[in-house]
Formats: C-alpha cells, sequence, structure tokens
C-alpha cells in the first residue's frame, strides 16, 4: 500500500483521547453451540412445506426510509411493485401510496426539511453510475438533478435549511471519491472536496445544525484506517480531526445541536468498534463505550442531551440510548434480530417522541417500525410478509462456534436446522458463505435460506476470518491472504456440520455471492472432494483480470489487499481458482449479471468456457438488465428457481422424490 506522507510547517498534533466515561451496560457474550452432537431438529407436526421461491420472493423488500418533516408520513424504498421505488404510508400504519414508477431500482430517500422535496438516487439497470433525483410528495413530480450518465452520485444530505443537497460523486472510471454539493436555488454544483488521492474516498457528509459545517469520512482503500475531517462550507477548506499514529478506522455519526461535538465510531480505543465524542476544538475524543463487540454511533436526539447507538453482538443487533448527563444506557426493548435506525437523516421526530426504526429477523422479512418514547411500545408501520407465508413454517438459526483449523480463531455461525429431520446422517448441508469480505452473516431475514431448510437442506452460514463485527485483528486477518485461511475456515464450517449425525458426506453444496462466490469457487477448485455441488453467485474468478476490469474503487481495494499483480504473481495465481478448473469435481450452477461493475460477467464466462472444454457439468445464466445481485423481483424468482431445482437435480433432500442427475 502506499503511504501519504505530508510535510507540515506547524507541530503536528494528535487526536488527544480522554478517559472513558463508560456506561454501566456490559454487553455478554450470547450462548452458543459448540458441540455439534447438541444441534438438533425440532420435531413441528404443524409445519408445511409451502415455503415456494415464488411466494418468498414476493415477500417485500423494505429498505431506507425517512420522515416526513410533520411526523406524519414516512417514505421508504419496496419492492412491492417488482421494481425498488419509492413508497409513503402514514406513520400510523396504513396502505402506502406509490410515489415514483420506474423500472429503474431507487434508494436513499431522504425528506426535505421544508417539507417540498424527497431526494433519492438511481441507477441503470444495476450499473451503479447513480444520478440525483427530487421528486415531490405532493405531486408526483420527478426532477433529474444530475443527470451524468458516467459520474455515480450518491447518498443525498439535505441541508437544514433545504437549499443545499451533499453529496458524494465519483465518475465512472476514478477510484477516489469526492463531495460535491448542490445548490437547490442557483442550479449549480460545488465542490467542498477534490484532488482526493485515487486510494481514498470520502463518504457520510453530516451537516452542523446551522449549516455552516460538514464532516465527513476519508477511508484509504484497505479499508483498514481512515479519518473524519471538518470542511467549511463557505470556503470548502478541509481541516484532519483525528490525526493519528498506525492504522484506526475514525467514522462520523453525527453533529450535536450546538455544533461543539461529534458522535463518532472508531476501533481506536480497544480494536473494536466504539462510540465516542470528538470535541471539534481541543479533537478530545470521549468514550461512551468500550465493548468487544461492534459498536456503532447513531445520532443526538435533538435536545442534544443523549444519543443513540447500535450493538452487533454476535449477530444480533440492538439500539441503545445513552443520557451524558447520567452516564445511563437503556436497551430499547425490541425484537431479537436485526434492529437499525429507521433513517438517515435522523430517527427522532420532531419533539423526539418517536422514534422510526427498521426490524429484520430470521423469521420475517424487514419492516419499519414506530418505537414511542414515552410508552416504551412499538407499532408496525409496513408488512413485508405476503397471504399464505406463515413465520411457524420457517427456523430460527442456532448460533454455532468453533474453532479454525490453525487453532488462531473462534469461529461463528448460524445454523439453520429444518424442521422433522432424522439423525440418520442422510442429509444434505449446504456452507453458505457471505460476500464482502469485510460484511457479516446476521441473524437476518434469507429467503433462499428458508426455502432451502423448508425443502430439507441443513444451511451453515460461517463468518470466516476477515468478516466485520469482531473487531479490528479478526477483520485483517484474511489480508494478504484472500482465500487462504478463511477459505479453511469455510472447509471447518463443512467439518463442523458433519459432526451433528444428520449429514450425509457426499451432500455437501458450498454456495455464496460476490466474494462468497469467489470463495465457492476456491472451495471446489482447493478442495474438490469435499463437495456435490457449487452455486457461486456473481463471483470473480482470476485475480488478474478482476483487477484490470473492476470498478476503480474496488481495483484499489483489491491491490491494498493482494499486493502488485506482478509483484506478488505467485499469490494472485495460487488464489485465482480459474487456474484450478480442472480440479473440479462438483456440478456447477453461476449466475452474473449484464451489468456488473464489481465482478463483471466475464469472470463467470471464463469459468462456464473451460468446464465445458473440459466436459464438465456447468449451468450458467446472465441477467442482463441487473449488476451485481438481482433487485428485479422476476429475475430474483427465476434466478433462485434455477438456484433450487438444480440442487434437487444434483443433490436431492433425503425425503425427496426427484429424479438425480
Amino acid at each position: 500500500m502506499r503511504v501519504l506522507i505530508f510535510v507540515l510547517s506547524v507541530m503536528v498534533v494528535f487526536v488527544m483521547v480522554m478517559p472513558s466515561l463508560l456506561s454501566a451496560q456490559s454487553l455478554p457474550a450470547p450462548q452458543a453451540v459448540t458441540d455439534p452432537k447438541q444441534i438438533a431438529s425440532k420435531p413441528n407436526a404443524q409445519v408445511e412445506k409451502n415455503l415456494s421461491i415464488e411466494k418468498l420472493y414476493m415477500t417485500r423488500l423494505v429498505g431506507g426510509a425517512d420522515w416526513s418533516p410533520d411526523g406524519k408520513r414516512v417514505v421508504f424504498m419496496s419492492n412491492i411493485s417488482g421494481r425498488n421505488n419509492l413508497w409513503v404510508v402514514p406513520t400510523e400504519g396504513g396502505w402506502p401510496t406509490q410515489l415514483t414508477v420506474s423500472d429503474q431500482r431507487q434508494a436513499e430517500p431522504v425528506w426535505s426539511p421544508d417539507g417540498k422535496w424527497i431526494a433519492y438516487q438511481s441507477d441503470h439497470d444495476g450499473d451503479e453510475q447513480w444520478d440525483l433525483f427530487i421528486v415531490s410528495p405532493a405531486t408526483g413530480q420527478v426532477v433529474n438533478l444530475t443527470n451524468t450518465r458516467d459520474i455515480a452520485e450518491q447518498r443525498p444530505t439535505w441541508s437544514p435549511d433545504a437549499r443545499y443537497l451533499a453529496y458524494t460523486v465519483k465518475p465512472r472510471t476514478s477510484s477516489a471519491v469526492e463531495i460535491d454539493i448542490y445548490d437547490m436555488v442557483m442550479r449549480k454544483v460545488k465542490h467542498l472536496t477534490s484532488d482526493t488521492p485515487k486510494d481514498k474516498r470520502n463518504s457520510a457528509p453530516v451537516w452542523s445544525r446551522d449549516g455552516k459545517w460538514i464532516a465527513y469520512t476519508q477511508s484509504q482503500a484497505k479499508g483498514t484506517d481512515s479519518n473524519i475531517f471538518l470542511a467549511d462550507v463557505g470556503t470548502a477548506k478541509s481541516s484532519l480531526l483525528t490525526e493519528h499514529e498506525g492504522e484506526s478506522l475514525y467514522t462520523v455519526d453525527d453533529f450535536s445541536p450546538d455544533g461543539k461535538k461529534l458522535l463518532i465510531t472508531s476501533n481506536a480505543a480497544n480494536g473494536y468498534e466504539n462510540v465516542g465524542l470528538l470535541e471539534i476544538a481541543s479533537k478530545k475524543i470521549t468514550w461512551l463505550t468500550r465493548e468487544k463487540w461492534e459498536i456503532r454511533g447513531g445520532q443526538f436526539f435533538l435536545d442534544g442531551k443523549r444519543v443513540t447507538w447500535t450493538a452487533n453482538v454476535d449477530g444480533n443487533t440492538d439500539i441503545y440510548v445513552h443520557d451524558l448527563a447520567t452516564g445511563k444506557t437503556s436497551a430499547l426493548s425490541m425484537p431479537k434480530g436485526l434492529n437499525d435506525l429507521g433513517s438517515r437523516a435522523t430517527a427522532f421526530t420532531k419533539d423526539g417522541s418517536r422514534f422510526l426504526y427498521y426490524h429484520n429477523g430470521p423469521t420475517a422479512p424487514g419492516d419499519l417500525w414506530v418505537y414511542t418514547m414515552a410508552t416504551g411500545k412499538s407499532h408496525q408501520v409496513t408488512y413485508s410478509l405476503v397471504a399464505g407465508m406463515r413465520s411457524e413454517d420457517m427456523v430460527e438459526p442456532y448460533l454455532v462456534h468453533y474453532p479454525s483449523k490453525d487453532g488462531k480463531w473462534t469461529i461463528s455461525a448460524f445454523v439453520y436446522m429444518p424442521y422433522n429431520l432424522p439423525r440418520n446422517g442422510q442429509h444434505p448441508a449446504i456452507v453458505f458463505v457471505h460476500g464482502g469480505p469485510t460484511s457479516q452473516t446476521v441473524n437476518s431475514f434469507s429467503r433462499i435460506v428458508q426455502h432451502l431448510a423448508n425443502e430439507g437442506y441443513i444451511v451453515i452460514a460461517p463468518n470466516y476470518r476477515g468478516s466485520t463485527g469482531y473487531g479490528k485483528e479478526f477483520q485483517q486477518a484474511n489480508l494478504f491472504d484472500m482465500g487462504g485461511g478463511d477459505l479453511q475456515d469455510v472447509l471447518a464450517a463443512a467439518d463442523w456440520i458433519k459432526q451433528t449425525g444428520y449429514v450425509d458426506p457426499k451432500k455437501l453444496i458450498v454456495m455464496g455471492g460476490s466474494y462468497g462466490g469467489y470463495m465457492s469457487m476456491m472451495a471446489v477448485t482447493k478442495a474438490p472432494e469435499v463437495w456435490a455441488a457449487g452455486v457461486p453467485i456473481v463471483p470473480f474468478v482470476n485475480y488478474f483480470t478482476e483487477v484490470e476490469n473492476e470498478d476503480p474503487v474496488l481495483r484499489e481495494f483489491d491491490l491494498a489487499t493482494m499486493g502488485d499483480p506482478e509483484k506478488n504473481k505467485d499469490l494472485y495465481h495460487d488464489r485465482s481458482p480459474i487456474f484450478f478448473v480442472d480440479q473440479i469435481k462438483a456440478p456447477l450452477i453461476l449466475l452474473a449479471g449484464g451489468n456488473d461493475p464489481r465482478c463483471p460477467k466475464e469472470e463467470a464466462e471464463q469459468v462456464v468456457d473451460a468446464i465445458k472444454k473440459r466436459g464438465g457439468v456447468v449451468d450458467y445464466k446472465v441477467y442482463e438488465n441487473e449488476g451485481h445481485g438481482f433487485s428485479r423481483v422476476n429475475n430474483q424468482i427465476d434466478a433462485y428457481k434455477r438456484v433450487a431445482d438444480f440442487l434437487k437435480a444434483h443433490v436431492p433432500p433425503a425425503d425427496c422424490s426427484c429424479e438425480i442427475k
């Protein structure tokens, strides 16, 4: 990685860390199963095998949301129409109204403080070349503000007076990400940042309440170091607030109402993401948490007396409120699963009485809820389940821990065990590998996993080294070793699930998307004897061609985490499964998006061509109007029906009357 050195004519002042104001709240580790024999299939005579792909993918997707300024309505993204468009629903619940009608996907809606417009972003057939739009909530009038086909503008954020929009900007051919400001009155663009080095990107602009300042985060390509900057909106001059030695992550979350402090998330305290208050004038940090889990800052209450944060404890996320005067921290009463702030601007109504949040659980798709602070009770605003879908037919996963093969790590995973299985060693199992690699499998709803479990497939989803949620050291454990130790963690998941006594060792499947697709390809080439089938979805397979053809931002990431392809040629070759296709024994099905800028379809095509040349078994489908993953409901149904049919044909469930190919 290149290190940029700035020579200053003044004395360098490093971030000063104040003694912690630690919350009395301590987050204990949840109970996890460590003995495979303790995994059991629960008997349930009422369970029906009715979780079809068609039904599951007609459950609604509910995404980004925001309050109207008067607190009476909520705008959100949903695919109710089969496309990711914007909808509006009354805060008390009711029938949602479609606000935008488009064949293209839309995201990140934010309501202007004066209530006149809702800003959002939209791209072209999944190509991630986003434009910024505004739509009138009163008339439905839509205006494309940027209309730049080869420049991606994302994450619009309104100034408090509703005159300006701050957002990130990245040309198609660039790896640097800048921040611009759009003047809604003059219809002009001003650059807040410029000349950012190509191995860095600016993100998440946050306005001060007086509109004079914007705080933002600047990250380096490798993802192991970042800083917080403060920019003067009038002069576009930025100052560094978090100068530090070594590598640490600093991310800005919110401005205090008085403009004197920032709520931040950082791993500088103890190697785990924690929440602190950064005093702008002194650059001092007061830590509010020092947990050994992933704690992320949320927002200030509008009176500035309390803050929120979320705590991800081994895949379950809860929301906390912290009183800055008393130091008291309270967990909001919410269902187990994934609970997160429901609005990027502010999750609170203006009077602070209600709180918008997003809940997603293993047996319930994501929905928006409103929490009333006075009563501590919630009510549901959106409803994602469709008729005929029963949560009781779905399975809740076991949280399991197992040792890595090299003994260095404890690996966390979720195991989805179908109902009513005899422990007879005859059942198929799927190792379901998440993407990223800096991501995490959490206790949330997965349509394809619930379908497969309903059909009789056991699923284990590991959080291999390199995953987020378990601290800095664990997350960086696969740097310059992609497809190495992390692959061994995936293989260890296969070993562990076999020991439950339920699994036929000859019926193991590996499946994943993006980096999970890459890992699936590594698994079937590096450990071909283990697998009965492989399902790589939007994978990359050749590090040499990937760094040539992928989006420049991801190219910088790969160069920073794998090194130079010429100097590290042997590593690139060894970790590119395309060179080991002749080792594959399992039949494969590969899915790709025609406009994928992250893992171009040519990556999957290399595998298909190589397998066909040697007479192997491979199915392949490209969705030409999709990008990195599939957003159109009709394509989702088609894609995952293909996967399900392929698995039934090659690795059928034990009680299936399927014809084996």
